[in-house]
């Protein structure tokens, strides 16, 4: 019993010290910090928000959120939200995305479409940013509805988590 207890607590530190690894190799962006107040009965309370970018530039994206007392504990707190919102995207041989797609978030609204080798990323704002974080390089964006920087980003991640490959859509109608 206490052999397998040891057992589970190396393989415990072991992938804590591969995510450690796999954490130094995200790129982190900033993408706003604002100060923010609470108004309670002793008078305004303080505080920071800060909406942090987090990605491999390979496929791998997330965006964090977090409010602390001090911008460097947002930051570090927005990051390790962005670790845990970490989600995979498909990306072709010249870096773009597969297919034309569209996200939502609150009164935002993304598209984003597939562009030619050498066009760059063609975005605006806090889309540009997450997909720059993502690794696409070929790509054009357009955010319609709101300018809200968080919205914007977080509807781009909802456009990035549908798109699907070849082989996924070949599944789904069980086709060779």
């Amino acid at each position: 019993m206490s052999s397998d207890l040891k057992k589970i607590n190396k393989l415990k530190k072991n992938s804590q010290r591969n995510f450690n690894i796999q954490e130094s190799k995200l790129v982190e962006r900033l993408i706003k910090i604002s100060r923010v107040s609470k108004v309670t009965k002793g008078g305004k309370k303080l505080s920071f928000r800060a909406v942090v970018v987090i990605g491999d530039e390979n496929g791998k994206v997330g965006v964090g959120v977090a409010k602390a007392d001090d911008v460097v504990n947002a930051f570090k707190k927005a990051k390790t939200d962005g670790y845990k919102n970490l989600i995979e995207l498909p990306l072709t041989k010249s870096l773009s995305v597969p297919h034309h797609v569209v996200g939502n978030f609150g009164a935002c609204k993304v598209i984003v479409r597939p562009s030619i080798e050498g066009s760059g990323v063609i975005a605006g704002g806090a889309v540009r940013i997450v997909l720059e974080v993502a690794g696409v390089k070929n790509v054009i964006a357009k955010q319609l509805g709101s300018d809200n920087l968080l919205n914007n980003a977080r509807a781009t991640i909802c456009a990035l988590q549908n798109l699907t490959t070849k082989l996924e859509v070949a599944e789904k109608r069980d086709l060779n």
